[in-house]
């Protein structure tokens, strides 16, 4: 997992924040909703027409824990076979895998333990890996079970969740359980007072700065 400091300067006041930093790679056959997630996460929106992604997409977005704030690094993948082979180096320095699949696709659930197979093999066990069961508003279509589902997720001991990106439910849980779930790292008290020196280097920055000023 690739953690580093942080700077986020807000013109209002000079504040600093310290961000832990971590890949989210999502994963997963096309048309299982990949993209649809992580829109929903980021704007609380659903776009109804179908657009497959082409090669990768990034974005992200800053969560809080009582004790830490974690910038999630969303790197969104295409299903399409053509691009597949372009996965494998996006996983390589990930710290989360989300693997996807379709409730109404069996397919896509079969392919899992493919998905689970390649991240562990470029990552070992140093990535978290969550696998989310997608398109809970089609469950009249439902090809996979919720115990399946779970049942697969032991068997692999990684975590489990269903969702629904277009109506949103359990989105938030999604990314909720990969914040609660990330380990720390050993050196996070290292890099948290690594950024305390730097901020007390600025804020001394900022008083002598202001004192010359009083002399313009």
């Amino acid at each position: 997992m690739s953690e580093l400091l942080e700077n986020n300067i807000n013109n209002n006041n000079n504040s600093i924040s310290f961000y832990e930093r971590v890949k989210v790679v999502f994963l997963g056959e096309q048309s299982v909703g990949k993209t649809s997630l992580i829109t929903r996460f980021m704007y609380d929106s659903y776009e109804t027409s179908y657009q497959a992604t082409i090669g990768i997409d990034f974005l992200s977005k800053v969560m809080s824990t009582p004790d830490r704030t974690i910038r999630l690094q969303l790197w969104d993948t295409a299903g399409q076979e053509r691009f597949r082979s372009l996965i494998p180096s996006y996983i390589r320095d990930s710290g989360v895998a989300v693997i996807v699949y379709d409730i109404t696709n069996s397919r896509t659930f079969n392919r899992i333990d493919n998905w689970v197979t390649e991240v562990r093999a470029q990552r070992g066990e140093a990535a978290l890996i969550l696998i989310v069961a997608n398109k809970t508003d089609l469950n009249d279509k439902r090809q996979v079970s919720i115990s399946e589902g779970e049942t697969k997720a032991r068997e692999l001991n990684v975590l489990f969740v269903e969702t629904s990106a277009k109506t949103g439910t359990n989105v938030k849980k999604l990314f909720r359980k990969v914040v609660d779930n990330l380990p720390k790292q050993p050196n996070d008290e290292s890099l948290r007072k690594e950024f305390e020196v730097r901020l007390n280097e600025t804020n001394a920055l900022i008083i002598n700065a202001d004192k010359q000023c009083s002399y313009c």
